[in-house]
Parts: structure tokens; sequence; C-alpha cells
């Protein structure tokens, strides 16, 4: 197995960048899915909270 030096990965990186065309969206779709995942299940488990009255 041979070891690239770092450089040769960083541009390896950029030119696979470049060629990518829904990386913004799924950027988007990754971030919506981090905030509304909790946020769905703070809304749906809030009604389980027990209340001592």
């Amino acid at each position: 197995m041979e070891h690239s030096p770092a450089s040769a990965w960083l541009a390896g990186a950029a030119t696979a960048a470049e060629q990518q065309g829904a990386g913004n969206l799924l950027r988007v779709v990754l971030i919506v899915m981090l905030v509304g995942c909790p946020l769905a299940a703070w809304f749906l488990l809030r009604g389980y909270r027990q209340k001592d009255d």
C-alpha cells in the first residue's frame, strides 16, 4: 500500500469538489435534518412529560 503525500490528497479533493454538482443540495438536506430531527423529537416527546400538580 503506497502512501501519498498530503499535497496529492488535497489536489485530488479539489478536483473532485469541482466535479460534484449536488454538493450544496446535500449540505442543505443534512443541515435541515440535523436541526429538524431534534426539533421534531422535542415536539413529540413534550406531550409525555409528567405534570406533578
